[in-house]
């Protein structure tokens, strides 16, 4: 099941973002507190983290650079009521923040941007997954590879096979 963590101080809007994302089917984990939020990093994945900008024991960029660091593949989203220019690029540049949300936010808005952060996140992992199988292959192919090596060395010859016109194995040489 795909997991989000919501993390901010004000209990209310915990709530009513819990409430607007019910209807989709995701689980959805709330935090007021900072350190328990980082404590469900270590025990849960998480797919989209979004962090409140202002909190009374840390700044939301500096959560998210933390969550960076925990859950590297997470999408992290910034919800704010303070959309100043500077404080965007800093968690832009900091913590690699995907989308910056304001407060008070448009409900399609919410829900789009974490649907589309999902969908990064997906791809993000897809690529993982491909790229890991890519590396078993090619591990396999090189352990092939020498294997053929060594029948040659050992058996001059061996790996070279004569064909016939429609493929069939030539077995003599005449």
């Amino acid at each position: 099941m795909t997991r989000i963590q919501l993390v901010d101080d004000e209990p209310n809007i915990l709530s009513s973002l819990r409430r607007l994302l019910k209807p989709q089917g995701w689980q959805v984990d709330t935090f007021t507190q900072v350190e328990d939020a980082l404590g469900a990093l270590l025990e849960h994945e998480y797919a989209v983290i979004i962090s409140d900008y202002q909190m009374p024991t840390a700044d939301g960029v500096t959560y998210l650079q933390f969550a960076k660091q925990k859950q590297p593949d997470a999408i992290r989203l910034v919800l704010s009521a303070y959309g100043d220019r500077a404080s965007m690029i800093k968690a832009i540049n900091q913590a690699e923040v995907y989308r910056y949300l304001s407060k008070p936010w448009d409900d399609y808005e919410v829900v789009a941007a974490i649907k589309s952060a999902l969908d990064l996140y997906q791809l993000h992992k897809e690529n993982q997954r491909l790229r890991e199988e890519n590396d078993r292959q090619r591990a396999e192919l090189k352990a092939r590879e020498e294997e053929l090596l060594r029948l040659e060395a050992d058996s001059p010859g061996i790996t070279r096979v004569r064909r016939d016109a429609d493929g069939s194995v030539i077995l003599n040489h005449d």
